[in-house]
């Protein structure tokens, strides 16, 4: 009898099929070019993203007339230093992901004059903020600053100068370069730095506050008016009146004035609530040091039926202070 053996079944390992990772397919590049021609130039993609992804700002206009004539651009004496602040780094097409330059092969190219033209550039028109608005707060200042020094502002500035028009740029991308709002700023900015090496920070300083006074008041303007707040009059020294637009913010009248209120009052209530008590305030008044319209105000505060202080002042605030302040001692808190 024989036995017929059973075929041993094949398994095939499938191999999976589907589509190639996306850097593979950017990889794959044409062997021969898909159209007759001479080649296309290359155009930097980062600058063009840029500048289009950026929505325009609020283009900040001031009014130069002959009263108020735009500066005249100082001139930098140092032909080396010239040179370099208007070389775009696409000119000698060094590589960007370095770290440091080799000792004896420094860059050429204007990214470091732009890097310390923004810090000046940044420093005084802070100072120009502080000297013309001594009580403009910090936030409104930090937004009024990103306006006068934003991209929109300093390439147009750059425009006027006609810098942009003196830039030395990779011939491949000098028509989408030159064009970039952004480029225009940043030799703009190359430029103060490279005044500032040139001839110091008075020469600098000197330049851009007679150029950028116009614009810190014309921000001025415009975030005033996007707080919903009214304009307000000039008084001597171009300095706009502050100090009466706000409703006493700051102000020291009344008891504040003669220094009843310290704080008592709250590190008084915080005591109480950390012990979980219940302070009764319990008010009187009496025409004796006041008048009938302003009497002056007397309080004890009781706790659980004990008097732990007594004050007395023109508001009730100022006569619960007082009483707080007996209170304190009484738990053996001197302040």
């Amino acid at each position: 009898m024989y036995r017929v053996a059973r075929p041993v079944p094949i398994v095939r390992s499938m191999v999976p099929i589907g589509r190639p990772p996306a850097t593979v397919l950017l990889s794959r590049r044409p062997t021969t070019p898909l159209t007759a021609g001479p080649p296309q130039p290359m155009v930097n993609p980062e600058i063009v993203l840029n500048d289009a992804e950026q929505s325009p700002p609020h283009m900040l206009r001031p009014i130069f007339d002959d009263s108020n004539p735009f500066p005249a651009l100082p001139p930098i004496h140092s032909k080396d230093i010239e040179c370099q602040v208007f070389t775009h780094r696409s000119y000698h097409a060094r590589p960007n992901h370095v770290f440091e330059d080799h000792p004896r092969d420094p860059s050429p190219d204007n990214e470091k004059y732009e890097h310390l033209g923004d810090a000046v550039l940044c420093f005084v028109v802070t100072k120009i903020l502080m000297d013309n608005y001594p009580l403009l707060h910090v936030g409104p200042s930090t937004k009024l600053r990103s306006m006068v020094v934003g991209n929109a502002t300093l390439a147009n500035i750059s425009c006027q100068y006609g810098l942009h028009q003196r830039l030395r740029l990779h011939a491949a991308q000098e028509v989408t370069l030159r064009a970039s709002m952004n480029i225009q700023a940043d030799v703009f900015e190359s430029y103060v730095g490279g005044l500032y090496c040139d001839q110091g920070l008075l020469a600098t300083e000197t330049w851009l506050k007679a150029l950028f006074i116009p614009y810190v008041k014309d921000a001025y303007h415009h975030v005033r008016a996007q707080h919903g707040l009214p304009p307000v009059p000039l008084l001597g020294n171009d300095l706009p009146a502050l100090a009466d637009t706000g409703r006493g913010v700051g102000r020291i009248t009344g008891d504040e004035g003669s220094g009843l209120t310290r704080g008592h009052l709250a590190l008084f209530n915080q005591v109480m609530n950390k012990k979980k008590l219940d302070v009764e305030w319990v008010y009187t008044t009496e025409v004796g040091g006041g008048t009938i319209t302003t009497p002056i105000w007397k309080t004890k505060a009781e706790v659980n039926g004990e008097v732990y202080g007594r004050g007395m002042g023109r508001t009730k605030k100022a006569a619960r202070n007082e009483a707080a302040k007996e209170g304190l001692k009484k738990m053996g808190i001197d302040m």
